[in-house]
């Protein structure tokens, strides 16, 4: 089985990073496959970033050469899930959904800890989109840019504790969702500070991605995720055939 994991932004780095993580998790014969687009931010932080980031991993994915099972979107709360459903014959799955659906397994209320304040909104919203929001005790920002989740580990850490400590003590907050591809890995750390179960997004949607594809499941065609009908689009930058 190969799994294609998509970072939203284009710091190769980072990529690197959350399919590190991804390799952690996955079964043995699970092929993990990072993927930077070639355009975009260095990182999403905003709405702008978010809508270039979709278009960005739809070309990325598109444009790959080889044959691949699933796909997961490494950007908590970006666009662009549903274009790549669209696009591709096989499971996507999006970090955000992802993380969500597997907290809500773990406790009766959860709380995402994400980076700056201004994504608090990008998030909320695709959480009620996708019908998640109900069981949401809160959206928390630590304060950290998405970069200086690479720059400023240990910081990182404290600002994550912190605000995770608080969605449990005053949101009320059962587990814990780490808000950012960026934060791959420090589940364990924020775990062992904070006493709840922590759900790191990118190790849930492998998990995820890997059942679709064992059960013989994928996107449903019949209706909103049909694909895209065949007319003239100028400038489209995707060269190549979808899966």
């Amino acid at each position: 089985m190969r799994i294609l994991v998509a970072n939203v932004n284009t710091t190769a780095s980072m990529t690197d990073s959350i399919a590190a993580q991804a390799r952690s998790v996955a079964a043995p014969g699970t092929e993990i496959i990072g993927i930077t687009p070639r355009f975009g931010a260095e990182s999403c932080e905003g709405n702008f970033e978010s809508y270039l980031a979709a278009v960005a991993v739809m070309d990325a994915i598109a444009s790959y050469p080889e044959p691949f099972d699933a796909v997961i979107q490494a950007g908590y709360g970006e666009h662009g899930r549903e274009g790549l459903q669209e696009l591709l014959n096989v499971p996507v799955v999006d970090i955000t959904e992802a993380a969500a659906s597997t907290a809500m397994f773990l406790g009766y209320k959860y709380s995402v800890v994400t980076t700056l304040d201004r994504a608090v909104p990008l998030i909320e919203d695709r959480l009620k989109l996708a019908g998640l929001d109900a069981r949401c005790a809160s959206v928390r920002a630590s304060g950290m840019a998405v970069l200086e989740l690479e720059e400023d580990p240990e910081r990182a850490v404290e600002s994550i504790v912190r605000e995770s400590e608080l969605a449990v003590s005053q949101d009320r907050a059962e587990v814990i969702v780490l808000g950012c591809g960026g934060m791959a890995g420090l589940n364990d750390k924020v775990r062992e500070r904070t006493g709840v179960p922590v759900v790191d997004g990118v190790a849930a949607a492998v998990t995820i991605a890997e059942s679709l594809v064992r059960l013989g499941l994928s996107t449903s065609k019949v209706r909103t995720y049909a694909p895209p009908r065949p007319k003239k689009v100028t400038g489209w930058p995707i060269t190549g055939g979808a899966a």
